[in-house]
């Protein structure tokens, strides 16, 4: 008797302990970030474009709360490293966008790894560009589920060729509605965690590849409103990108609607953003710069929060920027965490919840490629220390330092000390070498966009990202990847690789340090190249091939830094073999 009534009282226990786990995570929100790639401020309905359609994020913008100046770094890979850590990325290590100077340092806390810590499981569907080798790479970063690609941009949209959790996959249809479906999938998959998702799509970055259901109303759709230089808009190229631009929303109220139905919607924060300015000169409110710019038009982008325990309805005109996203949303999921390094964002969460405004004489500095503007609420002073009232002149036509000295002296006087002191941390030359064989990942993944080339061998385009390398003619011709061993191990070889005929017998050898290994090619891949057929404007960047894999064996790798060097030892047929990218898989220790 009194053993049954001891198991009662501890299957009560369990159960009440179970319960309280359930209910510690159901008053915990549910996050979704949504990332637009290269969608400018006046890409949508709700900040006045009047050709474009987007009822979801329009109905989405008047439910919840428009963050009016919301401000985000020149191009891809800073503004994400800013979201991920709250800080400028310039501290982390973020120098470019493409050979390896998209990684975020390793001493660099993230968003996901904090939610994660707190019981949240997390995802990514879509676009990384912090890092495409472990420790780097998304799934080292605090992220369980990662469906998309590491690279800066992917050059064919229709079923392309990503990766899911480090491993090749190919893709289902047009990509942004793939990662659209692999984001519902995993909504669908509920349990009594709550989630923190990010969904950072592809468009409307280039190529411009558009979906026919898309592109057909708009491709000789009238144009309403231009950009700030009528003379140098395409506009077959803002066509494309607005409908684009429709596709994202129609994904995004199939996301909303999904949250609905799996009564997660009103326990959910959701913040939709773009990463940068227009990708194009069209209709941006009239304010100068685009993509790449510090000036107006390349930082500001359109900017929603809704909860339903924020007051929707509202525009705050206090300026914001993307390192402040962190910080708020541990604030508002009332998560305790102590960064390790001090956040450069604040908190939003007592302006969102009207208790009080955020201050007024707040700086935020944007900084690309060795340009610095900074902003203040009204004013900004531009890379050559122009100052611009941006509330009446937002094409910042009219230096009116003379006319407003006080504030000049004080925006000069920041960016100055930012610079020595801030972006003074932003090491001159990137150093790093790629890691091989971390033991977060069994896979390693060495694209051509992280690899450098000698001889005759030359890029696809001059654009590293998604190229691939062409142009052999010689045993002498190399490509080389600086690299690290991070162990003693044995790793299968994979070269992904394309020729006809003419190569059959051609031997491909790695070499690293002292350690070789050679094979034959026997299997001719000569396949097309993608992407011109679904492009509405022809492209700047390069096309791609359905690269193969080619397993070259087994070599044994010892730990250490070295050059770690592709080329053939014997060549049958010369501008015919082509490579995108090495694997190395760690087999034993």
């Amino acid at each position: 008797m009194k053993s049954s009534i001891i198991i009662l009282l501890l299957h009560g226990l369990i159960t009440l302990s179970v319960s309280a786990q359930q209910s510690q995570f159901e008053k915990k929100p549910n996050v979704l970030l949504i990332i637009a790639d290269d969608q400018g401020w006046g890409d949508l309905g709700f900040t006045g474009n009047k050709t474009v359609a987007t009822p979801n994020l329009d109905q989405l913008a008047k439910s919840g709360v428009v963050m009016d100046r919301f401000y985000v770094s020149p191009v891809c890979s800073p503004t994400r490293a800013e979201l991920l850590t709250g800080r400028y990325h310039v501290r982390g290590g973020v120098s470019g966008t493409s050979t390896g100077r998209v990684r975020l340092d390793l001493d660099e806390t993230t968003i996901t790894e904090a939610f994660k810590q707190n019981g949240y499981k997390t995802a990514l569907f879509g676009k990384w560009h912090n890092g495409g080798q472990a420790p780097y790479h998304p799934n080292c970063r605090g992220i369980d589920e990662f469906y998309g690609f590491c690279s800066g941009h992917w050059g064919n949209y229709f079923n392309p060729i990503l990766e899911h959790n480090g491993e090749v996959v190919k893709g289902k249809g047009f990509m942004t509605d793939d990662l659209t479906n692999h984001a519902i999938d995993y909504l669908n998959k509920k349990n009594d965690q709550p989630f923190f998702m990010i969904m950072a799509l592809n468009t409307p970055h280039s190529p411009m590849q558009v979906p026919d259901e898309f592109w057909n109303p708009y491709k000789d759709k009238k144009i309403q409103q231009k950009g700030s230089i009528p003379e140098k808009e395409n506009i077959q190229h803002t066509r494309a990108a607005l409908a684009l631009n429709e596709n994202i929303d129609v994904n995004i109220g199939r996301v909303i609607q999904t949250l609905k139905q799996n009564n997660q919607f009103d326990n959910t924060i959701i913040i939709y953003f773009s990463d940068n300015g227009p990708n194009g000169n069209r209709y941006n409110g009239g304010m100068k710069g685009i993509k790449g710019s510090v000036d107006e038009g390349g930082v500001r982008v359109p900017f929603i929060i809704y909860w339903n325990k924020i007051n929707g309805g509202r525009t705050i005109p206090q300026i914001a920027a993307n390192i402040d996203i962190f910080p708020t949303l541990i604030d508002l999921a009332g998560i305790k965490w102590k960064n390790p390094k001090p956040f450069d964002g604040i908190s939003l969460k007592n302006t969102l919840m009207e208790k009080n405004l955020s201050s007024t004489d707040r700086i935020i500095p944007s900084f690309w490629a060795n340009e610095t503007s900074v902003r203040s609420q009204n004013f900004r002073l531009s890379n050559k220390d122009e100052l611009f009232d941006m509330v009446n002149d937002p094409n910042q036509t009219i230096n009116v330092a003379d006319k407003f000295s006080k504030e000049f002296e004080t925006l000069k006087t920041w960016k100055e000390q930012w610079i020595k002191t801030v972006r003074s941390e932003l090491p001159t030359q990137d150093l790093r070498p790629l890691i091989i064989g971390n033991k977060k990942m069994s896979i390693t993944k060495l694209p051509a966009a992280e690899g450098e080339a000698s001889g005759n061998i030359i890029r696809s385009s001059k654009h590293p990202n998604d190229s691939y390398f062409l142009g052999w003619k010689s045993t002498q011709d190399k490509i080389t990847w600086n690299v690290e061993v991070e162990s003693d191990g044995i790793f299968e070889i994979e070269v992904y690789y394309a020729c006809s005929e003419k190569n059959i017998g051609s031997i491909l050898e790695l070499k690293l340090n002292d350690a070789s290994i050679s094979n034959k090619i026997t299997t001719p891949n000569n396949v097309p190249l993608l992407g011109m057929e679904h492009d509405k404007v022809e492209r700047d960047e390069s096309y791609v091939k359905d690269f193969k894999p080619m397993k070259l064996g087994k070599l044994f790798l010892r730990k250490g830094t070295g050059l770690l060097e592709l080329s053939s030892k014997s060549l049958n047929a010369k501008d015919d073999l082509e490579c995108n990218m090495i694997t190395l898989r760690r087999v034993t220790e």
